[in-house]
């Protein structure tokens, strides 16, 4: 016979798959001994670019006790972004995840209901959801809840679907059955390393986040790109998506469902030239939900400018 902890645990993912979410993993809610050395290491070594505010809550990254108080899990979740069509070819790319409404704001909405429906199943549940929003290490949670492994390129492949997925977690105190780790499928491929222009991709699934494509076009805010990196960006004007599309576990992924990411057609249709002459207007109209905002219109132009 079922225990009521176990009943619960499949209810949850039972209503986690009913609103869209792809898979869904529970592990234990404890430190993370294993990502503390790489986290310091990454750190220490400037990986992280200027993105200072890597260096903030060490502790609260590595143990999710510090983020929620009492808490004893931690629900991992893959929502699908892989889109239905891509941009013309021969034009200046966006990253894919950008292409629809801003995945905060959609994957947010979704966190709260599964909370709530877990809150009428329990009667009473302390928790928190993140989606790529605070000190969070997703795909260490991803992994540990074994809905993939953590590939080269340090994304989290799932061996089923590939890995074009939002991460998100609900960290509460609710004690569920847990999952348990895959095997890492890998192997010797190292086509994401060899495919990155800018050289970002380290052993050891290490990335240097400060040589990343997607770091100079969104993170960096800079006025100026800097001159090392000129004629290395392959069109890539805000993100970047070289080492998923090259991945051969992604041949497997299937288009998304989710309405909210799909794109504005001008998104997809335009050339170079009406890259190059775009306004704050159609920007603002293109994007207008969308996550290329954090770049704003002045630093879309400069990353565009710098590939002219």
């Amino acid at each position: 016979m079922n225990s009521a902890k176990s009943i619960l645990t499949q209810k949850i993912k039972t209503k986690a798959q009913q609103m869209g979410f792809s898979f869904c993993g529970i592990s234990k809610a404890e430190f993370l001994e294993d990502e503390a050395p790489r986290l310091e290491d990454w750190l220490k070594n400037n990986r992280h670019g200027k993105m200072q505010y890597m260096e903030n809550y060490f502790d609260k990254r590595l143990n999710p006790t510090l983020l929620v108080e009492g808490s004893k899990s931690v629900i991992s979740l893959m929502y699908n972004y892989f889109p239905k069509q891509t941009q013309r070819e021969d034009t200046f790319k966006i990253s894919k995840y950008a292409y629809g409404e801003d995945y905060h704001h959609v994957i947010k909405e979704k966190l709260k209901e599964l909370a709530e429906f877990i809150v009428s199943e329990t009667g009473d549940a302390n928790f928190r959801i993140f989606t790529d929003s605070a000190p969070v290490l997703d795909r260490a949670w991803a992994k540990k809840s074994g809905l993939g492994w953590i590939g080269k390129n340090a994304m989290l492949i799932n061996p089923k679907k590939g890995s074009f997925f939002f991460l998100a977690e609900i960290i509460l105190d609710v004690e569920f059955d847990y999952d348990s780790p895959i095997k890492d499928y890998c192997g010797t491929c190292s086509a994401c390393i060899d495919v990155c222009p800018t050289d970002a991709i380290l052993p050891n699934k290490v990335i240097d986040g400060s040589k990343c494509i997607s770091y100079f076009t969104i993170e960096l805010k800079d006025e100026i790109l800097p001159s090392e990196v000129k004629g290395k960006f392959n069109d890539w004007i805000f993100g970047c998506d070289i080492c998923q599309d090259i991945c051969p576990w992604n041949r497997f992924s299937k288009p998304t469902d989710e309405l909210l990411f799909s794109p504005n057609p001008k998104l997809l249709n335009y050339s170079k030239k009406e890259w190059t002459e775009l306004s704050s207007e159609i920007f603002n109209e293109i994007f207008k939900k969308s996550a290329v905002k954090r770049t704003k219109f002045e630093g879309l132009k400069r990353n565009i400018k710098f590939l002219k």
